[in-house]
C-alpha cells in the first residue's frame, strides 16, 4: 500500500484507472477505511474514464493514527460550539480538507474531481470552500451542512454508530458490532448480503483495527458547525446525493446542502440509506460521472 507524506502526516492511498484520465478524489466518512468505497463503484468511475484515487483519513486504516491524545468528550464540544466556542482537539474537519489537498500535491494533481461520502462529504465540501482552484467538480453523498435545526438521526442509528467494541476487541467480538452497524444504517431498499458483510468486517478488521480514531473523527464534526454561509461560496460544479431513507443523517441533510451551494443539482435515491448499496453502483456513478462531465 503506498503512503505519501502529506500535510505532516502519512497518508495511505491507492489509485485505479490511468494517470492521463482525469483525476477523481474519493474521501470516506466517520470511522471507515477507504476500504468501503465499494470496489465495484471505482471499477465503475474507472469505466467511465477517470483516474481514481480512494486513501484512509487521518487517525484510521493505515493511515498516520493520533494515540497520543485522547478521545474528546463530544457532549462538550457539541455544547460549547453551541455557544460559539470551540473546544482545543487533536485535529479540525478544516486540517482533515487540508490533507486532502496535500495529497493531491503528494501525487502532482492540479486539479480534481472530489467526492465525499458522510464526514467525507463535509471534508470535499470545506475543500471545495477552502481550495476552490484545487476542485474541478464536487459531490457530496449522504452529508450535510451542519445545520442545527435539520432533523437529528434516528436513535437507534446513533445508537449502533456509537456502539464501538473495545481497543482489545477479537474479531469474533467485532463481527457483531458491524452487523448491527449495518442493519441500523443501512440501505431499507437494497439490504447488503450478511455473508458480503462478514466478510468486509473481517477484512477491515484485518487490515486496521483502530476502535479509539471515530471518537476523534466525531469532535472534528461536531466542532466544525453550520458550514451554509461557507457553502455559499463554493463555485465548482456541484452534486448532491442522499438516500430518502438515511436514518443517520436524513433526507433534509442532502437538501440543506444542495440548497447552500449556488446551482447544486439533488439527486435523491428511494430506498437508500446511510450506505452505498452494489444495486446502485451504476446509478451513483452516472450521477458522479455526469456532473464531472
Amino acid at each position: 500500500m503506498p503512503v505519501a507524506h502529506a500535510n505532516g502526516i502519512d497518508l495511505a492511498y491507492e489509485t485505479h484507472g490511468d494517470p492521463a484520465n482525469p483525476p477523481l478524489l474519493l474521501i470516506m466518512g466517520l470511522g471507515a477505511q477507504l476500504t468501503l468505497w465499494p470496489i465495484e463503484l471505482v471499477d465503475a468511475l474507472v469505466a467511465r474514464g477517470y483516474h481514481v484515487i480512494r486513501y484512509d483519513n487521518r487517525d484510521i486504516g493505515l493511515s498516520t493514527k493520533f494515540t497520543d491524545h485522547a478521545v474528546p468528550n463530544v457532549r462538550r464540544v457539541a455544547l460549547m460550539r453551541l455557544f460559539g466556542l470551540r473546544a482545543r482537539l487533536p485535529y479540525r474537519l478544516t486540517e482533515m480538507a487540508a490533507d486532502a489537498v496535500a495529497l493531491l500535491d503528494a501525487l502532482g494533481i492540479a486539479k480534481a474531481h472530489v467526492v465525499g461520502a458522510s464526514m467525507g462529504g463535509m471534508i470535499a465540501q470545506l475543500v471545495a470552500v477552502g481550495y476552490p482552484d484545487r476542485v474541478l467538480s464536487l459531490t457530496s453523498i449522504m452529508s450535510t451542512t451542519g445545520n442545527p435545526r435539520l432533523p437529528r438521526s434516528r436513535p437507534e442509528a446513533l445508537a449502533a454508530l456509537l456502539d464501538r467494541p473495545p481497543p482489545d476487541a477479537s474479531l469474533e467480538q467485532v463481527i457483531p458490532v458491524g452487523l448491527r452497524i449495518s442493519r441500523a444504517i443501512g440501505s431499507p431498499g437494497y439490504p447488503a448480503d450478511e455473508t458480503r458483510l462478514k466478510e468486509r468486517i473481517e477484512r477491515d478488521y484485518r487490515r486496521s483495527f483502530h476502535p479509539t480514531g471515530p471518537g476523534r473523527q466525531l469532535a472534528a464534526i461536531l466542532d466544525d458547525g453550520d458550514r451554509r454561509k461557507r457553502l455559499r461560496g463554493v463555485t465548482a460544479p456541484t452534486l448532491v446525493i442522499h438516500g430518502a431513507d438515511d436514518p443517520l443523517v436524513p433526507v433534509e441533510g442532502g437538501q440543506d446542502t444542495a440548497a447552500a451551494v449556488p446551482g447544486a443539482q439533488l439527486k435523491v435515491i428511494p430506498g437508500m440509506g446511510h450506505d452505498l448499496p452494489l444495486q446502485l453502483v451504476d446509478e451513483v456513478a452516472d450521477a458522479i460521472a455526469g456532473v464531472a462531465r
